[in-house]
């Protein structure tokens, strides 16, 4: 479908970039023939909290490899605005992670389907590509 939007969550993105197989062929087609593609600010965030508690190995410094997986998967950045952050608080209690909690809002908000491997995000009737 050429004129969906998607949003990655911070997964999605570590998977893309890496070439992690979690990520399935039929998913990367989709992702291939998007209108948009984005990603949220609080991956950025996500990621470089991964990296400083050394639960992720980069690389590049996190601040370089974001920069870097943006370019290299033409991707752009979602920005967390008030209406985000304040929405993400009025979702319900399915899912307790905030940076998740921001993505779901992200893509209520701006109509956008996510990718992800968490099948929890179904539960804000949203759409989702596993």
């Amino acid at each position: 479908m050429p004129d969906r939007q998607l949003i990655l969550d911070t997964c999605a993105l570590l998977w893309l970039a890496s070439g992690d197989a979690r990520l399935s062929r039929p998913t990367i087609r989709e992702i291939d023939a998007a209108r948009s593609v984005q990603v949220s600010a609080i991956s950025a965030w996500e990621i470089s909290l991964k990296v400083a508690m050394r639960h992720l190995e980069l690389p590049l410094p996190a601040t370089e490899w974001f920069a870097a997986a943006l370019r290299q998967h033409g991707l752009t950045v979602a920005p967390l605005d008030v209406e985000v952050l304040m929405a993400a608080n009025d979702l319900p209690w399915h899912h307790r992670d905030p940076a998740d909690r921001f993505i779901i809002a992200t893509a209520k908000r701006h109509s956008l389907t996510i990718v992800t491997g968490d099948q929890r995000f179904e539960l804000y009737g949203i759409p989702v590509i596993c």
